[in-house]
């Protein structure tokens, strides 16, 4: 990964000159409907034409014939895909030089890090999508890139079952110009972006509504300088209504991260920042200034952000819902490197009759894992605020987490609801996860305890 980042960061700061100069989106970076008026931040899960179907579509290569032109993309269906189940959807879109499918298929880093490793979190509860840029860019000449992005989705919504209100886009450099290109363009469309090391080159058509953003940028990169990526979030910033402000970033030479959690945005419109000392690169480590998928904070943390959005939420989470920052009357927050920076939990759980189910899903690889954990009230009354124990194996420490606090980050370890979740009704379920480090012992939890009373382990 750290080579092949290198070995493009001129071509692109070449083309950032470029672009700079003419006023034109011609970078080729290695790692554009109208809108109405208002907007919902809790739009209802629609039930695509694709639901109820039996799709033809199958994971894999796809071509479509689009502004004239013939373009490719890559479709991942979750596996035991269930055509009655709406899905939440992610673009993910390559950087400059880089390709559909190196996205898709993680690259150097392998699975760990396909679609930036959100797949591998997703526990096949998501579609993915990597499109293929003109001249591996995305210059999105006169809005083609926009069509693209459009008539995929059209095609894609027509054959599987798609949840309208969770549909995301991603992307590293160009990608990420191209993401905030989408949440310009596409305000209806995309509930939320997450922009990693982005500038202004594929154009912003619109950018007057709010749309959830996070930016992820480092403070040294130097081929996009950390002032664009500033830009990008500033204007999701005004047009979601957060209160203006300065976000403490690390300091060169810390080797760390800290993210911000925007204060007084609209209902359901987030802005959050994510500033590290490090260069252009996708997959930053806290400790060090090698990059690596496998290792890097930023997977948890747009998982978390993407996650927080509940179908038919009403309301939809409020920005202090963000799981990045703990809400405080200062905007800034502490480094994220500890889960403890997430927001603190709603009120003290009450209710319930403390009947509960939990199944535990782990996918490791050499010295780390993540953990998906499905909680499910199997009991005949509510739970109203939830805490989750249970003790991780010898050698495990979480670096992150989503959907959930973490405290402490190994031995006997509680997780307790996000605002937006911690309501169970009889039969309902939530999941939750988190990433951590292993000394070579991978396995799962053996038994866990929800308000202080055994869950079954499924």
């Amino acid at each position: 990964m750290k080579l092949r980042q290198r070995s493009i960061f001129t071509a692109i700061a070449a083309a950032a000159v470029l672009v700079l100069g003419t006023g034109r989106m011609a970078l080729s970076d290695s790692l554009g409907a109208t809108t109405p008026s208002s907007i919902s931040a809790a739009a209802a899960a629609a039930a695509t034409a694709g639901c109820g179907k039996t799709p033809t579509l199958r994971s894999g290569s796809q071509t479509i014939t689009t502004s004239g032109k013939n373009r490719s993309w890559i479709l991942r269906i979750p596996d035991n895909y269930d055509n009655n189940r709406p899905y939440r959807l992610i673009f993910a879109y390559h950087w400059l030089n880089g390709t559909a499918q190196i996205v898709d298929t993680g690259g150097s880093d392998g699975s760990v890090w396909a679609y930036y490793g959100l797949k591998q979190l997703s526990n096949n509860s998501t579609i993915f999508i990597a499109p293929q840029g003109i001249n591996n860019g995305w210059g999105n000449s006169n809005g083609e890139d926009l069509t693209f992005t459009d008539d995929v989705l059209k095609r894609v919504e027509s054959d599987l079952c798609v949840d309208t209100s969770q549909r995301f886009a991603m992307g590293w450099s160009y990608g990420g110009a191209m993401s905030f290109a989408e949440a310009c363009a596409r305000p209806t469309i995309f509930r939320a972006v997450a922009v990693y090391s982005g500038a202004q080159l594929s154009g912003c058509n619109g950018g007057t509504q709010p749309v959830a953003y996070m930016g992820i940028h480092g403070i040294h990169d130097s081929v996009l300088n950390i002032s664009q990526g500033r830009s990008l979030r500033d204007r999701f910033v005004s047009n979601n209504g957060c209160t203006p402000t300065n976000p403490r970033e690390p300091s060169q030479g810390s080797l760390t991260h800290i993210i911000t959690a925007y204060q007084g945005c609209r209902a359901g419109y987030p802005v959050v920042w994510a500033a590290f000392d490090g260069d252009h690169t996708p997959s930053p480590n806290d400790g060090s200034t090698s990059t690596s998928g496998a290792r890097t904070w930023t997977t948890a943390e747009v998982w978390k952000f993407f996650t927080q959005f509940q179908s038919n939420a009403s309301p939809s989470p409020s920005p202090s819902a963000s799981p990045s920052s703990s809400p405080s009357a200062s905007p800034s927050a502490s480094p994220s490197a500890s889960p403890s920076a997430s927001p603190s939990p709603s009120a003290s759980p009450s209710g319930g009759s403390g009947a509960c189910r939990v199944s535990a899903t782990v996918n490791a690889w050499n010295n780390g894992l993540t953990e998906n954990l499905t909680i499910t009230n199997t009991g005949s009354s509510a739970v109203n605020g939830w805490s989750l124990a249970f003790t991780l194996p010898s050698g495990q420490t979480i670096t992150g987490g989503w959907n959930a606090t973490y405290s402490p980050t190994s031995g006997q370890v509680t997780a307790r609801n996000m605002s937006y979740n911690g309501s169970l009704a009889p039969g309902a379920s939530t999941e939750v996860g988190f990433q951590a480090t292993h000394t070579g012992n991978a396995a799962k939890p053996t038994a866990f305890t929800l308000n202080g009373s055994p869950c079954t382990v499924a």
